[in-house]
């Protein structure tokens, strides 16, 4: 049932203009942090830590959000149309096994865009910063780490793009989300926002490990964000019809 519905929503990508965007904000993100790091060398001065710091600032407070929301959106573009969601709430598939195939597509979506910033940055690294050598292995790890903490905004994307059927309202919220993120990680409390977890976890605009001996609250912060949004979209699609 799963595997079937993950196989409509991936059709659903073929030929899909939000590929543009897939390339196109990733490069936009590169070349601002690019550019940003060669106007500041007198400052930023930790190599290739520094240009991490660059890329992944901006990327991790607007672009990711934005472009989790665009895919949330288009996902959710076809219920929306008609009366599919009378469609889909009397077919023989569980509500809950929809959704979930929805956020394993994204989730597939933000490993290749994650894999694409990391070519970006290496790319930029050693062609227009001319950086030596290669990044740091911690980079790999810090992007992983992003993924683990952008799962929250994942699920809670694909839930506002679930109940508002305009496709543009959820991206502002994201952006919004955003923002209130990156304050919330000025003041220390990052983990009680789900839009901060995926900055804490890129480690951007910090060349120390902002997780170091905090490991455990980030993780365990991740997977309670998951498993509450998890329940409310369960509650959602079982207890009532979604209105949109």
């Amino acid at each position: 049932m799963l595997l079937r519905c993950m196989r409509a929503e991936n059709r659903k990508l073929h030929a899909s203009p939000i590929w543009v965007l897939f390339f196109l904000l990733p490069v936009i993100s590169a070349a601002y942090g690019t550019v940003n790091y060669l106007g500041n060398l007198g400052i930023l001065s930790a190599s290739w830590y520094s240009l991490w710091t660059q890329h992944t600032l901006f990327y991790s407070l607007f672009f990711f959000p934005a472009m989790v929301a665009i895919y949330a959106s288009y996902l959710w573009r076809l219920e929306h149309l008609g009366h599919n969601w009378n469609l889909i709430m009397s077919a023989p598939v569980r509500p809950f096994a929809l959704f979930l195939a929805k956020f394993i597509v994204v989730v597939k979506l933000v490993l290749l865009t994650q894999l694409f910033i990391f070519f970006l940055y290496c790319f930029c690294g050693k062609v227009f910063a001319g950086l030596p050598g290669w990044p740091p292995l911690e980079t790999l790890g810090f992007l992983l780490r992003g993924v683990l903490g952008g799962l929250s905004v994942v699920a809670l994307q694909l839930i506002l793009s679930m109940l508002i059927r305009s496709f543009a309202i959820p991206i502002f919220v994201s952006l919004f989300g955003g923002i209130i993120g990156m304050l919330a990680t000025s003041k220390g409390s990052g983990l009680y926002w789900p839009y901060a977890l995926m900055q804490y976890g890129m480690n951007s605009n910090k060349s120390t490990d902002v997780l170091s001996g905090n490991y455990l609250s980030f993780c365990l912060s991740c997977i309670v964000w998951l498993l509450a949004l998890f329940l409310i979209v369960n509650l959602l699609l079982t207890r009532r019809d979604v209105k949109s």
